[in-house]
């Protein structure tokens, strides 16, 4: 037996009722939040460096590129070593050289020393085999520490990561000719990254010597606490602003330097602000709203007008909601049992 629709309706709308009291909802409520002072900023890498050359030499290979991730050691490029090797080999022949002259003048400092001593030969006879000897010694430390340094230089042939980190710049091409000093490569350390900021004088005062600070990237929809923040103790004579360092969180996903963010301090405390979980929020093309759930579980949509966000997951409320009322925390679950009552 089949039985009639208006038979039907309580249950169905008693079922939806039950399900919508399931929903996590909060309540409308006047909340403490903090006061914040508000300056843009960027972002900038803690650890930045640019990688020059430090020999001569044609670029015969380039391991990595931007955007790729670099470990502390690894080799990034090699510079031909042909020309250092050469300076090396010649180097390595001229203290062979100096080696075999010194002891040549030590043998016949040796013998001059039996001589002096037989009395077949004069002071002076001694002291001029002496000296040749000592210069011949000199002679040969020269030579060794020429040759350690052409050694060293054939090392610089290789160039390696002095931290790990990310490329954010080649400078050179393959094949390319270089010089002392030409810059190869520039790279940041991706896991240390700090805000700059200038605040004016007359903020200082409130901000405190002792700043909280968190950090709003609007294009990626974020905000993070600051982990420190550093005043500098000196003001810029022309703009009479003091620059502060905000550092971020350790490996902070998605940001890289360059980017521009604002820096909210927090200067006091402020009262009466009707405030909701920033989840709760429905945007739906220029509309703003959130589900509304009453004391009997019926859902609403209501249309609302917002503030700023607290950075704590809330945001205020300036019209369309009373406090007490309850909004759901799940907007799309919501909106499922908003179209089965309509």
């Amino acid at each position: 037996m089949r039985l009639p629709v208006l038979f039907l309706l309580p249950f169905v709308i008693a079922h939806v009722s039950q399900a919508a009291e399931q929903l996590a909802t909060a309540p409308v409520q006047y909340r403490e939040v903090a006061e914040v002072y508000s300056v843009e900023g960027i972002v900038e890498a803690t650890q930045q460096s640019t990688v020059s050359a430090q020999i001569s030499g044609r670029i015969k290979e380039i391991l990595f590129d931007v955007g790729d991730a670099v470990k502390k050691g690894q080799v990034i490029l090699r510079i031909d070593e042909r020309e250092t090797s050469q300076t090396l080999a010649g180097s390595q022949a001229q203290v062979l050289q100096a080696q075999a002259a010194m002891q040549n003048a030590k043998a016949n400092y040796e013998r001059a020393r039996q001589l002096f001593a037989q009395k077949f030969i004069s002071q002076s006879a001694l002291d001029k085999a002496q000296a040749d000897y000592k210069m011949a010694a000199a002679q040969a430390a020269a030579s060794e520490a020429g040759a350690g340094q052409s050694a060293l230089a054939r090392g610089y042939a290789t160039v390696t990561a002095p931290y790990g980190g990310v490329v954010s710049a080649r400078l050179v091409e393959l094949g390319e000719m270089v010089t002392v000093g030409k810059p190869l490569m520039t790279g940041f350390d991706p896991a240390q990254l700090r805000v700059i900021v200038d605040i004016p004088q007359y903020k200082l005062a409130e901000i405190g010597t002792h700043p909280q600070a968190s950090v709003e990237f609007s294009s990626l929809n974020r905000r993070v606490k600051a982990a420190s923040v550093t005043v500098q103790p000196a003001a810029d004579t022309r703009t009479h602003s003091t620059q502060a360092r905000v550092y971020l969180p350790a490996n902070e996903a998605g940001v890289y330097p360059g980017m521009f963010v604002h820096v909210h301090f927090t200067v006091g405390k402020k009262t009466g602000k009707l405030l909701i979980p920033s989840s709760a929020v429905v945007r739906r093309s220029e509309v703003v709203a959130v589900y509304v759930v009453d004391d009997k579980g019926v859902v609403k949509l209501r249309q609302v007008r917002l503030g700023k966000a607290t950075g704590e997951g809330e945001i205020e409320v300036l019209a369309g909601l009373n406090p007490g009322e309850k909004v759901a925390l799940e907007p799309v679950k919501a909106g499922m049992f908003g179209k089965k009552q309509n």
